[in-house]
């Protein structure tokens, strides 16, 4: 088993930005990673299984919720610690980061911001700690980029809700406790809804065959008749807005996490050249390897410097969705870029499991289409620049 040797680049001091608490916030996380995630995330993402036994260890360092006021059970994090630890769990690996953006953005959030007070009581302490794995359902097998054609639906049936559909594409499900499900009501209004593990008619298929996020469970979640009550309802936000400030979100930590994965492939490239010797001295001293490095090294920076500014933009609630997208497209292609670059510094080696970096490209394929597709998050900046909508 080869040691985490991973040092983070910083080469524009952006450490100088962060304050105490955010840099010991993400020292946990980093220290965390390299302890219980590094030494077998290559061998779960050989055998495409998530290692469950990293849960209360995600919660211990507030992946769950860090955001989430500490009543309810989260850390009372600001949103630059938020993405400084999905920077460092994805700097592991990204199926791991999804479990707790999936688990934070997309049910935590929810609940808290649109949820009853007894929702929240009810869930939320259990979510943070990880005794609750959630998972979030809005992607149908037909519905992607448009979610407003979604066709998962409930009817009111007096004391209960009648629940029919299927979602797709759904990270944790195989093994969550509860989903946060959208749904169109009989008037065809977006809604959420809490289903539980359990009941009748819900059910949760594993979805196999995956070359990439090998290390994070992926499924369906189908509703055959399935009676909800209507306490679960999340009574105070409805319509596609609902849904779509949940993605803010999990984007937003999705431009953090991104920075994660191409500071792990720059760092172990770097290291790597400075090592390999041909033609009688270090690959890291030749002209075309040095390109690509000094490059990485630049665009790694430029999406710190994004991130930051974003991440200080959402604590004074400034952040619009079009600067989340802008910011999640640009990082995310900056990693899947990278990372084909240090594979090519590491030669055959980089494609084996004794680095990284195989694995990180082979998940980033993934991160580019999930919580909006690459060209989708293109057209929503064309839109904010442009006034003009060119989805329809």
């Amino acid at each position: 088993m080869k040691p985490d040797l991973f040092q983070a680049p910083d080469y524009y001091q952006l450490d100088e930005l962060l304050s105490e608490e955010h840099k010991m916030v993400r020292d946990a996380a980093r220290s965390w990673v390299k302890r219980e995630v590094s030494p077998i995330i290559e061998d779960f993402a050989q055998r495409a299984e998530f290692p469950k036994q990293i849960i209360s260890g995600l919660a211990e360092i507030g992946a769950f919720g860090p955001y989430i006021p500490e009543e309810y059970g989260g850390a009372g994090l600001d949103q630059i610690s938020y993405g400084l630890i999905m920077q460092e769990i994805e700097r592991g690996d990204s199926g791991v980061r999804s479990t707790s953006s999936v688990q934070s953005s997309l049910v935590m959030y929810p609940i808290w911001k649109y949820g009853s007070e007894e929702q929240r009581k009810k869930y939320l302490p259990k979510l943070a700690s990880g005794e609750f794995i959630g998972c979030f359902g809005l992607t149908e097998p037909d519905h992607g980029s448009n979610p407003a054609g979604m066709t998962t639906n409930f009817k009111d049936m007096g004391d209960h809700y009648l629940l029919n559909g299927a979602k797709l594409w759904i990270s944790n499900a195989p093994f969550a406790d509860i989903a946060v499900v959208w749904a169109k009501n009989e008037e065809g209004r977006i809604y959420g809804l809490v289903v539980e593990r359990g009941m009748e008619g819900f059910s949760t298929p594993e979805t196999h065959n995956k070359w990439s996020l090998r290390a994070s469970a992926t499924g369906e979640l189908i509703f055959d008749n399935v009676k909800v009550p209507k306490e679960n309802l999340l009574p105070n936000k409805s319509g596609l807005g609902a849904p779509l400030g949940c993605l803010d979100s999990a984007r937003y930590g999705i431009a953090w996490g991104a920075i994660g994965a191409a500071m792990d492939c720059y760092d172990t490239a770097l290291r790597y050249a400075k090592e390999r010797i041909q033609f009688d001295k270090p690959i890291g001293a030749t002209q075309l390897q040095q390109k690509k490095l000094a490059e990485m090294i630049t665009e790694i920076t430029k999406a710190q410097l994004l991130a930051w500014r974003l991440g200080v933009l959402r604590n004074e609630g400034k952040a619009t969705s079009a600067q989340i997208s802008m910011a999640k497209r640009n990082n995310v292609e900056m990693a899947i870029k990278i990372a084909r670059e240090a594979r090519q510094i590491l030669g055959g080696m980089g494609i084996t499991g004794e680095y990284s970096i195989m694995r990180h490209m082979m998940n980033l394929e993934s991160v580019i289409t999930y919580e909006g597709t690459h060209d989708i998050h293109l057209l929503i900046t064309g839109m904010d620049i442009t006034g003009m909508s060119a989805f329809k």
